[in-house]
């Protein structure tokens, strides 16, 4: 009986203490929850307090759909967490290719492509981001067509061959143009660069057409020096011929 009674105590121990492993256990995993998910919180809500702006960019916060009219420049800035979005615009040099067409002065076609080196006045990033939106509606909305309307007025003021011979004023007409409609949306015209300047199918047929007829004429010109210095001489000859017999 003494046997059976120590037997069925240590059953009985060894249970409370598997009981005790299993409950300890269980609040280890819970407690590494409850931490994640505290960790995770903390997180998300210091993510949403704040907002870093790098060198070379600024941002503009939207407060419930509205923009502050202060820009953010670099650095670490507060925001109200859930309620803002934050838009972010870079101030660095950025270079796109636009392309445009327009007609002379004489009616010929044109096309060409421009290389627009461009940057973002950071003072006037709210403005623009009221006005205009993200940098590719800039690009698209405002560069794409102002960048169309400066060819059409630096390329009206020439004729085609105007544009040829004097392309370096129509490059001048073509910058001050676009620099002046940009600077009123806040974008600052650096450089351009026209990367490429194409005529009309009938204009390059007219100029093949008229190397062809100057060929001809500086051809027909030789000729005709050549016939007249071999007449020349042909009649040196003969005034060179009684003076022998005389002789």
């Amino acid at each position: 009986m003494i046997c059976y009674v120590l037997f069925n105590s240590r059953i009985t121990n060894s249970n409370l203490l598997g009981h005790r492993k299993l409950n300890t256990k269980h609040i280890g995993h819970f407690s590494t929850t409850i931490f994640g998910i505290l960790l995770a919180l903390v997180v998300l809500f210091g993510i949403n307090y704040f907002v870093i702006i790098n060198p070379g960019q600024a941002g503009v916060i939207s407060i419930l759909g509205k923009a502050k009219d202060a820009a953010l420049l670099e650095g670490i800035h507060l925001k109200p967490p859930f309620i803002t979005v934050t838009d972010v615009y870079d101030l660095t040099v950025q270079k796109f290719e636009i392309p445009a067409e327009s007609s002379t002065k004489d009616l010929q076609y044109l096309t060409a492509r421009f290389a627009i080196n461009f940057w973002i006045d950071p003072m006037k990033v709210v403005e623009i981001r009221r006005k205009q939106g993200t940098l590719a509606k800039i690009v698209s909305k405002i560069i794409g067509t102002q960048t169309q309307e400066a060819f059409k007025i630096a390329a009206a003021r020439r004729t085609v061959e105007e544009v040829i011979t004097k392309r370096s004023e129509l490059k001048e007409d073509f910058d001050t143009a676009l620099g002046d409609r940009l600077d009123k949306y806040g974008i600052i015209v650096l450089d351009t660069s026209v990367v490429d300047l194409t005529f009309s199918p009938e204009f390059a047929r007219a100029v093949e057409e008229k190397q062809i007829a100057e060929q001809r004429a500086q051809r027909a010109v030789y000729i005709a020096r050549e016939a007249e210095q071999e007449a020349q001489a042909e009649i040196n000859v003969l005034k060179v011929k009684p003076k022998l017999k005389d002789s």
